[in-house]
């Protein structure tokens, strides 16, 4: 797929009409694979948390569970990095930035990496290896049918792959396909136009994701907030909160991820040793706060994307002691969990901010659900650098009052976004340029210059998992044959 300098023309080409077909095409299976990996997920945190210790003669969950598994969940991931092709994906504690799609060798590391941290209850999240694996199955079926198929029209495949995969877990189409916009590097009058088959398959993979759900009763595996009181309007005093969010997020965020920056190489350095023993830490902070507070172990443990809405709708049973605490080892867990563990930082941000939201509350001027979508959006702007999908998150979590909420939310998440870029180092010097080619021998008196040819040069666009590559250039030649969380 060639792309002429008139977006529109694009438009009006065959080829574009045969990739939106395509993306069509690959967002049913992409999807149902995506909803797959969820249920099997749900699945075995159950089997792993509930009825294996029945099973054993428990009559319930013991308090200490969490230390073996979680340490033969860090056992399980260390290998499936260390052994397997692709190192299980990239490393959460960079945050969101754009990444080719896995290769078909990689794609079992990354599917069993994955698997390991969120079973066994380390506190990531699931939608970091679901980009990766539709991402991943587009380009495979897409080299499975056609080998000599040009680089960009296959990155685009893969970016509408990605789209699918998580098209309902924020419980919105647009969202997911908002954020993965958000973190390419597209841009100009061609952005709309490549965006579209991402869209398209961001559609159908929602419906396969609706159709799973009432034919296999599994659940819909998406994000969702209920049972929160009404709110008005807000006032200067919400106003005031506001700020005070937005500058308190981004030094717990900023923490956390220097915990996870500073563990990470040590980590590295002999991972079938250091994981299983930051499993362990993970669930020694989980039961420390059952102790302390008398509530479940999986209020730390997991993502908290399915403990969200229960944390939310239970706020009044939560006291501020117990909320500190919750957010003192949810943000440890989240910290340790990023330095080696593979998954996405989405859904911990979004519960460590409602959390803190939350107890902000109990103090006078600040409403149950402008405290909660203000802390939602200013974590996420901390930990995932996009401060407009982070508003879009917060404002749709609590869609009945978003239009009450959302300005409040714009305040908080402008000022977590800047002070978290202040607040980080200062990026290493560049390196110094080479030094420029001898200038041509002077030319004799009386002789004209010789013309320069002008050229203009044109700056490489990286691939991200969201999109594809797009300059108004040729296509490069073609490539030769050859529950709980």
């Amino acid at each position: 797929m060639t792309a002429p300098s008139d977006p529109l023309a694009l438009l009006r080409t065959k080829s574009y009409l045969g990739l939106l077909l395509v993306a069509a095409l690959l967002g049913a299976p992409v999807s149902a694979a995506a909803y797959g990996f969820l249920a099997l997920v749900s699945y075995l945190q159950r089997e792993i948390f509930t009825h294996l210790p029945h099973g054993l003669g428990f009559h319930g969950e013991p308090l200490w569970w969490p230390l073996p598994v979680l340490a033969v969940g860090g056992l399980l991931a260390a290998a499936a990095i260390r052994y397997l092709p692709g190192r299980g994906g990239h490393s959460p504690a960079d945050g969101f930035k754009p990444h080719g799609p896995p290769s078909p060798a990689e794609l079992p590391g990354v599917v069993l990496a994955a698997v390991a941290t969120l079973i066994f209850g380390a506190v990531l999240g699931p939608e970091a290896p679901l980009i990766a694996l539709g991402g991943g199955l587009a380009v495979l079926a897409v080299r499975l049918a056609r080998r000599d198929t040009p680089a960009r029209a296959s990155a685009v495949v893969a970016s509408s792959g990605s789209f699918a995969a998580i098209s309902a877990l924020f419980g919105s189409p647009i969202l997911g396909a908002f954020l993965l916009m958000e973190i390419s590097v597209l841009g100009g009058p061609m952005l709309g136009v490549m965006l579209v088959p991402g869209l398209l398959s961001a559609g159908v993979g929602y419906l396969i994701f609706i159709g799973l759900n009432a034919w296999t009763g599994l659940g819909t595996f998406s994000l969702a907030l209920s049972g929160i009181p009404h709110f008005a309007r807000p006032d200067v005093a919400e106003f005031g909160w506001a700020i005070v969010i937005g500058l308190a997020a981004p030094v717990v965020g900023t923490a956390i991820r220097r915990l996870a920056l500073v563990l990470r190489p040590h980590a590295e350095r002999r991972m079938l040793l250091a994981m299983p023993i930051l499993g362990v830490i993970i669930a020694g902070l989980a039961i420390a706060y059952a102790e302390g507070t008398g509530k479940s172990s999986s209020d730390v443990l997991f993502s908290g994307q399915s403990a969200l809405s229960p944390l939310v709708a239970h706020a009044a049973g939560y006291s501020v002691g117990a909320l500190v605490l919750l957010l003192a080892c949810k943000g440890l867990a989240y910290g340790v969990s990023l330095s080696s563990f593979r998954g996405g930082p989405v859904f911990p941000s979004l519960f460590i901010g409602a959390a803190g939201g939350i107890a902000l509350s109990h103090l006078p001027g600040l409403p149950l659900v402008p405290g909660v979508a203000m802390g939602i959006g200013a974590m996420a702007a901390v930990m995932l650098r996009l401060p407009m999908t982070s508003v879009l998150l917060a404002a749709l979590l609590v869609l009945p009052d978003a239009a009450a909420v959302t300005p409040l939310v714009i305040v908080a998440v402008v000022i977590s976004y800047v002070v978290s870029a202040r607040l980080e180092p200062a990026p290493a010097p560049a390196p110094a340029t080479a030094a420029a080619p001898a200038s041509a021998p002077a030319a004799s008196p009386g002789t004209p210059p010789a013309p320069v040819p002008a050229t203009t040069a044109t700056p490489p666009v990286q691939a991200s998992p969201a999109t594809a590559p797009v300059t108004p250039a040729a296509d490069p030649p073609a490539a030769t044959p050859g529950t709980r969380r």
